[in-house]
């Protein structure tokens, strides 16, 4: 077996298994296609479906904006672990939109909606997903997975007047220690 073919398998298994991934899109800028570098990951759900993960994203969906996932762009895709929740693979896929209510549309609606939890309107979510909602096809390009960092890659909170960090209150130890000794 090929080195391509092996990494192809291991990039359809661990995405299928997987109920989350990473997607960033290309940036696009003024100077055209790749020249503004690279957007921020985004965790998403999926389905991998003849070849490919499709997603659903916009009102009442995930969001897609931002991400920079044009029909002919690119994106970098990274798929978690489903127990450990750990980077399993990194693969770029080639991102296209099919055509509303046509074929492959259809298709891939129909495996996303047994996938969609709690839909508010599961009974017409296929009209309302065609009427404001884009559908996304990322087919893995031929190539290398992306080789695993040796560094972290977590990236540290944003600042927020949202804190939960206070003073310890003075009589916390006393009351945790009692908790101790009853036990």
């Amino acid at each position: 077996m090929t080195q391509q073919l092996m990494d192809r398998a291991l990039i359809e298994e661990a995405t299928k298994k997987s109920g989350l991934i990473w997607v960033a899109g290309e940036h696009r800028s003024p100077d055209g296609p790749g020249a503004g570098g690279a957007v921020a990951p985004r965790s998403l759900w999926h389905v991998w479906h003849e070849g490919a993960v499709y997603l659903v994203g916009g009102p009442g969906e995930q969001p897609l904006d931002g991400l920079g996932l044009v029909d002919g762009g690119t994106a970098e895709v990274t798929v978690r672990s489903k127990d450990k929740g750990g980077r399993l693979v990194g693969w770029r896929a080639r991102v296209s939109e099919p055509a509303v209510r046509g074929e492959e549309w259809t298709a891939a609606v129909e495996q996303l909606k047994g996938k969609r939890l709690n839909a508010p309107d599961a009974e017409r979510i296929a009209d309302r997903w065609a009427a404001d909602c884009r559908v996304l096809r990322l087919e893995p390009l031929d190539g290398p997975v992306a080789q695993l960092p040796d560094g972290s890659l977590a990236a540290a909170p944003l600042p927020s007047p949202a804190i939960t960090r206070r003073p310890m209150p003075a009589a916390l130890p006393k009351l945790l220690s009692r908790r101790r000794r009853r036990g």
